[in-house]
């Protein structure tokens, strides 16, 4: 309740505090984009095709930045909460740096209410929950029964330790008393290059990346951590549907700027990446990876943020999360 009052309060302040640099001259140079995780993820692909349209909407060069590492993506994070509040550095990133990192790890080194100035939620796209061909599950229900016959025979792969599908495994033990074994990778592409090989039986990944190994049938998919069905994968039940509601997480994408950003700044860089993914062909090539565009203003943004936080974090309670 704290963090959220705290993050209303933060937006608040956003929306009535006055502009001390106007932004008539913004931008007059490049803009570096950070992106928290390596080349070749889900966020990286998607943060080149906004970044494509978005340098010819502001007339500058975007430089995409990849800067992995650390909790969630924190050390791309970091590197933008230390930079200059002028619009010139921004972090692209999904929630680990924003809302499941800090709350896995509560010594992260900052808080995102305090050191960041939302701009916009860009994107989300539903995560879907596979498994390994080789194991004998068809149904998140067959998963259940098969930890319990099996205990820890399971290993579960996950993006990095505090990222949202590390946190959903979490939540599906605790709710099923069950144990599955939590396997971290540093980013995306290691952890999909291990289940392909077998390595490990389970992960929950956004679409954008696990969709072709499920067409391929290397990977099972068992049930969609969203609201809704994915028309790619009609035959595949939500979570909701599978009879697990709580497992319900979409991967999203977001930018944010360094606190004391002038609002007016904020406001064109949101104005930016809503003109930049407005043309036909940016929204087609984001949907060819399944991601749905999710852009509001920053006190919205603001304010899911402060939700997702709260979520997570008595997620990690509940499930006595410990940082590594």
């Amino acid at each position: 309740m704290i963090r959220i009052l705290l993050a209303v309060s933060i937006c608040l302040g956003w929306m009535l505090g006055t502009d001390p640099a106007p932004a008539q001259d913004y931008p007059n140079r490049p803009i570096k984009i950070v992106v928290p995780f390596p080349a070749g993820g889900p966020t990286d692909g998607m943060a080149r095709i906004i970044a494509d349209r978005l340098g010819q909407v502001l007339g500058q060069s975007i430089v995409i930045e990849n800067r992995g590492g650390g909790a969630g993506g924190s050390n791309g994070a970091k590197v933008v909460a230390a930079a200059d509040p002028d619009g010139y550095t921004i972090l692209l990133t999904p929630g680990g740096s924003l809302t499941t990192g800090p709350a896995v790890h509560p010594n992260i080194g900052y808080d995102p209410f305090k050191v960041f100035t939302p701009v916009a939620q860009l994107i989300d796209t539903p995560q879907i929950i596979s498994a390994h061909e080789s194991l004998p599950v068809k149904t998140l229900a067959d998963v259940v029964a098969y930890a319990k016959a099996n205990p820890g025979k399971i290993n579960w792969g996950s993006q990095g330790f505090g990222v949202a599908p590390h946190l959903l495994l979490e939540m599906f033990k605790v709710d099923n008393g069950i144990n599955i074994v939590h396997v971290p990778y540093r980013g995306t592409a290691p952890m999909l290059a291990a289940i392909v090989a077998g390595e490990i039986q389970m992960i929950a990944d956004p679409m954008t990346t696990s969709l072709p190994h499920i067409q391929s049938g290397k990977l099972r998919a068992l049930a969609v951590a969203g609201d809704t069905r994915s028309p790619k994968l009609p035959d595949v039940p939500t979570t909701k549907e599978a009879g697990f509601p709580k497992l319900n997480s979409p991967f999203w994408l977001g930018v944010v700027a360094p606190a004391g950003t002038p609002p007016a700044i904020v406001d064109k860089l949101n104005a930016a990446f809503r003109e930049s993914m407005a043309p036909p062909e940016t929204r087609a090539r984001l949907a060819t990876l399944g991601a749905d565009i999710r852009i509001d203003t920053p006190a919205a943004f603001g304010k899911m943020l402060a939700n997702e936080s709260a979520q997570w974090v008595a997620v990690v309670k509940a499930a006595n999360i410990k940082p590594e």
